[in-house]
């Protein structure tokens, strides 16, 4: 570990302000309902969508007057298709349109189109559906029942999975069954979260044009991977690339929720060239709660083999995700129980290893990834497994995972994951000494008279950050049964274009997409420290697939390692060229050159060229160059790592008001180690907002379906989101490790907030309530949930056998 300097002499380091801000601020952003409303021939679309959980589509009748389609108009359009190649894994095609049969509430069935949004919404309530409802499984536990209805029919009979089983990972090490036959303790628990929505203060939204002189369209749409929806589009239609330009504009929020191809983007689209004609749609909050993408609705059941020392031998498990009734492009429904398979142990040591992890359809919105994925839960079932042996054993909770933290690297797991270098027992320390556990003890003690109750929680990860084709490949294999190698999406490269035009000023074109985290200012930042000259001085194109190289886009805590990375050897690569250029103006050889400042110099002199001259001179005297290089300053970056792990510890501080079941966060620490900080308040940013989402799956938001399947939280009245009222001051504390395994020294910071809060504040609400016997096991705690656990003397969980979420939670 290293001590970042006081005043760093990059641009690296500093907390330079965010150019993206200030247009954003005064209004003059462009997001897609301005471009929407700058369009005066636009039509606007709504969608009539399925009222029943599971049902047949007997008719639909359309009165003459109102422009609309089904799936029937659609001939030629392919379904939405996500593919793994695993045997375990289930390939079922998501129509455009709902065509015979209906899967969620939600489920789009009609496009509609008029002249205004109000109209568009007026012709979508005169379409009749008529639907023939069918039998639904709406949990997990229903989905693995003997004789269950099947979500999908088309699921091979001879299919090795359980019925509605999708995905069903396994991964066993020899020695586990020994490990614990052998423990001193064999702690279990079982840790569940209700469903959440991503919330994106912009909901959906999609702007499609068609130019009837070439014949190609544009699709605005509010994504944070624009190159990949463009081929996903495409597919669809059965176009080429080249025939569809796919930007995203500004975005109001992404969080995961906007990686996935949209159904609703696919209609547009195919109307748009259908009709030769521009429209719109602009989802409806009620909508994005009800159709957009959810996430998390999971149990874990895990046991865990302990020493009487506290040392975790073996972890066991049973893994059960909610995956609703689609699969998701490019991801796939695995994303989940992969992702919880492979890396439930987290920064823990773990010899031995036994884990089925699996994903189960059922007739509810489907499942994409949201911020954090399935690492919230994989923390949870860890964090809360630790506090029970923790108590079971009789020893304190920092020790206890003082002794199991990874501390020697690089570090291999059971599960095959390597972790590089990085600061699990520091960051604990830190936290630790931070607190100040004697004084809170202290006023614990005072409190208890007082007849209030105070509870302290820990909870220590590491995010995976910035993982390339490696690791996305390893979720998959290349060639099937028969030998034949497989087509797949498989997401990792970041490839950049680095240009200096003849003024010295320098326009990077990136494949991977801002959304509102400050990409554009920290690779200003990263491009600067190489080649001398001021942020303000570098333009960032994004988001635009025809002015930018094919990317991935932003998403798992990847775009300031993987992008970052490929600006960085792009800009090595346009300084080395600079320095050629100055040695030959300056009689000295290339090494000798210094870039700062916007000029270049030889060391140990006074001669200097300013970067602009030479930039000039390239393009405008290209006879000159000495090199008979070509006449231009570009450069390309490419960049495709193994992937790095930012870890960090959470703390929480909480009050729980036993009569009420109210919970007050009274204070939130966060000791970090994302490594190299590019710009450190960008980073603070992330982990403030990313601890504001935890603690909303901690103690607030959730979405709950009736007995029929029927969304009944669809509106801000009902899914509670934090303000700023239920949001304490975010203490962050910064530890420093420079791992070899990011070419930047950066590690992703993304998603950790929103990884290690709901454990820490789980475990504070469970010490805080410890007198009453009672544990916190389900998310979100609500005080009706706190209030009757209480009163009915038993831990607060998920009762898995039931159907129906509490309604009243």
């Amino acid at each position: 570990m290293s001590a970042p300097p006081a005043d760093p002499p990059t641009w690296s380091g500093r907390s330079v302000p965010r150019a993206e801000d200030p247009a954003i601020i005064r209004g003059w952003g462009s997001y897609v309902a301005d471009i929407a409303a700058r369009d005066r021939g636009v039509m606007y679309a709504r969608f009539v969508r399925s009222t029943i959980a599971s049902g047949r589509i007997i008719s639909v009748t359309v009165p003459p007057d109102v422009v609309a389609f089904t799936a029937s108009d659609l001939v030629g359009v392919q379904p939405i298709r996500a593919v793994l190649h695993r045997p375990d894994f289930v390939d079922v095609a998501t129509p455009i349109l709902a065509e015979d049969v209906v899967r969620f509430v939600g489920d789009p069935i009609v496009l509609v189109l008029a002249r205004t949004e109000a109209e568009a919404e007026d012709a979508a309530e005169r379409v009749t559906v008529e639907l023939e409802p069918l039998p639904a499984v709406l949990s997990a536990d229903e989905a693995l029942a003997d004789g269950a209805p099947l979500v999908h029919d088309s699921v091979p009979a001879d299919h090795p999975n359980a019925p509605n089983t999708v995905v069903d990972g396994r991964i066993a090490t020899p020695g586990a069954e020994e490990a614990f036959r052998r423990a001193d303790h064999v702690v279990a628990v079982r840790v569940s979260s209700g469903r959440q929505s991503a919330m994106p203060l912009e909901a959906r939204a999609a702007h499609a044009a068609y130019d009837r002189g070439t014949g190609r369209s544009t699709l605005h749409a509010t994504l944070q991977m624009p190159h990949v929806t463009r081929t996903g589009i495409a597919d669809c239609l059965g176009i080429a690339e080249d025939d569809l330009r796919v930007v995203s504009p500004d975005v109001g929020g992404g969080f995961g929720a906007k990686m996935a191809l949209a159904r609703e983007d696919v209609a547009l689209v195919w109307a748009s060239r259908h009709l030769r004609r521009d429209l719109a749609w602009i989802e409806t909050r009620e909508e994005n709660f009800l159709a957009a993408w959810h996430s998390r609705e999971q149990v874990y059941d895990v046991e865990g083999a302990f020493t009487a020392e506290g040392e975790l031998l073996a972890l066991r498990g049973d893994l059960i995700c909610d995956v609703g009734a689609y699969c998701c492009y490019p991801v796939t429904w695995a994303v989940e129980p992969l992702m919880a398979l492979a890396e439930l142990p987290g920064p823990y040591k773990v010899s031995e290893y036994d884990v089925r992890s699996r994903a189960i359809t059922t007739n509810k919105c489907p499942i994409a990834p949201y911020r954090g994925v399935s690492r919230p839960m994989q923390v949870l079932a860890m964090e809360r497994l630790l506090d029970v042996a923790a108590e079971e054993i009789g020893i304190d909770r920092v020790s206890i995972r003082d002794i199991n933290l990874v501390s020697e690297f690089p570090h291999r797991a059971p599960t095959g994951l390597v972790l590089d270098l990085a600061s699990h027992r520091e960051t604990l320390a830190t936290a630790a000494q931070l607190a100040d556990l004697d004084d809170f003890e202290a006023r614990r003690a005072a409190a208890r008279e007082e007849g209030r109750y105070l509870g302290i929680g820990f909870s220590c990860f590491a995010e995976r950050t910035g993982y390339g084709t490696p690791a996305f490949a390893a979720r998959s294999r290349p060639f099937g049964a028969d030998g034949t190698k497989k087509s797949l999406i498989t997401p990792g490269f970041e490839r950049v274009v680095l240009t200096m035009d003849p003024s010295g000023g320098v326009t990077l074109r990136i494949g991977a997409s801002p959304h509102g985290q400050g990409l554009k200012t920290t690779l200003a930042q990263v491009v600067c420290d190489e080649l001398g000259l001021d942020p303000s001085q570098v333009r960032v194109i994004a988001s635009d697939t025809d002015a930018t190289p094919y990317g991935w886009g932003s998403f798992a805590s990847r775009a300031m390692v993987i992008a970052g990375g490929a600006s960085m050897l792009a800009a090595q690569d346009l300084a080395d060229r600079l320095r050629t250029l100055a040695a030959d103006r300056l009689g000295g050889l290339p090494g000798d050159v210094e870039l700062s400042g916007g000029h270049a110099r030889l060391r140990g002199g006074d001669a200097t060229v300013p970067i602009a001259v030479l930039a000039r001179d390239t393009y405008h005297s290209s006879h000159l160059i000495p090199d008979k290089g070509e006449p231009a300053l570009e450069s390309v970056g490419l960049y495709d790592p193994s992937g790095t792990f930012a870890n960090a510890c959470h703390l929480a501080e909480v009050e729980v008001d036993p009569l009420t079941g109210n919970v007050t966060i009274n204070r939130f620490l966060v000791a970090e180690d994302a490594g190299r900080l590019i710009n450190p308040a960008i980073v603070d940013g992330q982990i403030h907002g990313g601890v504001v989402q935890g603690i909303a799956n901690a103690l607030f938001e959730e979405l709950v379906y009736d007995d029929r399947g029927v969304l009944v939280t669809t509106s801000l009245m009902d899914f509670l989101p934090p303000t700023i009222l239920e949001v304490p001051d975010i203490e962050v504390a910064h530890v420093y490790t420079i791992s070899p395994a990011s070419v930047t020294g950066a590690k992703g910071v993304g998603e950790g907030g929103t990884i290690g809060a709901p454990a820490a504040i789980a475990n504070a609400i469970s010490d805080a309530l410890r007198p009453f016997g009672v544990g916190v096991f389900h998310l979100p705690a609500t005080p009706h949930r706190i209030r009757t656990a209480i009163r009915e003397g038993r831990d607060l969980q998920l009762n898995r056998h039931s159907s129906v979420t509490e309604v009243t939670a």
